[in-house]
């Protein structure tokens, strides 16, 4: 199914773009730490997951339907989104990128992040090893239906 089919289908986009980041080590390494623009940090990447879905206050499985297309793949994201919050709160959501990617749970939330994408791609028919796309890219796609 493509990715708008869905109720609050920008939500999706942004939960997704996010996780994607998240759950890709070669991206970190050639945009993050080298600090190449148009993708945001990560801190950039935790708000597109929290900020208009509250999923740092409550579960996933509270959109299945409108953002998530069932109880698996909210579960995925529930995870995924602890795993990372629990490093942003133990390092600071002004710290480095290095503190992030060389925390020693972070290898835990890449996993956890890595699951719930490929899992929401792949039902949006995308292909989950398609490098991420650009914040400028997102925003484009967020405005087209």
């Amino acid at each position: 199914m493509p990715l708008n089919d869905m109720p609050w289908w920008r939500w999706r986009s942004n939960v997704r773009s996010a996780l994607h980041m998240i759950s890709d080590p070669v991206f970190q390494r050639d945009v993050w730490r080298a600090g190449l623009p148009g993708y945001g940090d990560i801190t950039d990447a935790v708000y597109r997951i929290v900020e208009d879905t509250w999923l740092d206050n409550w579960s996933a499985e509270k959109y299945v339907g409108t953002i998530f297309r069932d109880s698996q793949e909210a579960a995925l994201v529930d995870v995924a989104v602890l795993r990372v919050l629990k490093i942003l709160h133990q390092v600071g959501a002004d710290a480095q990128v290095d503190a992030y990617l060389d925390h020693p749970a972070w290898a835990e939330a890449v996993r956890a992040a890595r699951e719930a994408h490929v899992r929401m791609a792949t039902a949006d028919q995308d292909d989950p090893d398609a490098p991420p796309r650009t914040l400028e890219v997102l925003a484009i796609l967020n405005r087209t239906a």
